[in-house]
């Protein structure tokens, strides 16, 4: 394989209404070399949802055999109910194809991603400060003040959490946020233990 030619797994994280899904809109759509992660579900599909572009749906009894085999990066069973995964053959043939592929996942799934993936970058992002966070969730009319208070409380805990995750990217401005998150990425494709073949290529091999 080449130089460079790996995609990198990108895990990013961060409370609701922090604006994750919004920078990786933007990052998927400066970089045609990049890919939203598709998870599976138990969970049954909605209308218009369309089976490995969306999710890819499973029945309980094949999520378990996969979760036997060792066939996720992560996974989780949200209220005892329904299981959601990300499967490693998806995640992998992408990267080998030379496309990276973002994680958008809680901070959770992002400690479990790194603990079956340590080559995964995980980025956490922040918002300017907790009250404009409480803020953007008010502004959003999309719940009921006991849920945004809910949200809220949860949003530290992941703050907290996230003290783990390889970078911190605040999102003030959102070009700038997304400038962060692409400066990062270059880093990570600059780092030694990701080009060794090629370093190995300029030496010849030979141990000096």
């Amino acid at each position: 394989m080449s130089r460079n030619q790996m995609g990198l797994l990108l895990v990013v994280s961060g409370p609701a209404g922090v604006g994750k899904g919004t920078i990786n809109a933007a990052l998927l759509e400066r970089h045609e070399d990049m890919r939203m992660s598709v998870s599976a579900t138990t969970r049954a599909p909605r209308p218009g949802e369309i089976d490995g572009v969306h999710y890819f749906f499973k029945t309980e009894e094949a999520f378990e055999r996969m979760i036997a085999a060792g066939d996720f990066l992560e996974y989780t069973r949200v209220f005892d109910m329904n299981y959601y995964g990300t499967p490693k053959s998806f995640v992998l043939d992408e990267m080998e194809a030379g496309r990276s592929v973002i994680l958008e996942i809680d901070v959770e799934g992002g400690m479990n991603v790194k603990r079956s993936f340590p080559d995964a970058v995980l980025i956490f992002i922040a918002p300017p400060s907790m009250s404009q966070l409480k803020e953007r969730l008010i502004g959003r009319r999309t719940e009921t003040p006991e849920q945004i208070e809910r949200r809220f409380q949860t949003a530290f805990l992941e703050v907290e959490r996230a003290k783990a995750y390889d970078y911190v990217v605040i999102n003030n401005v959102l070009d700038v946020a997304v400038s962060r998150v692409e400066q990062i990425l270059q880093a990570e494709r600059c780092r030694c233990l990701r080009n060794q073949a090629f370093l190995n290529q300029l030496t010849g091999g030979k141990q000096l």
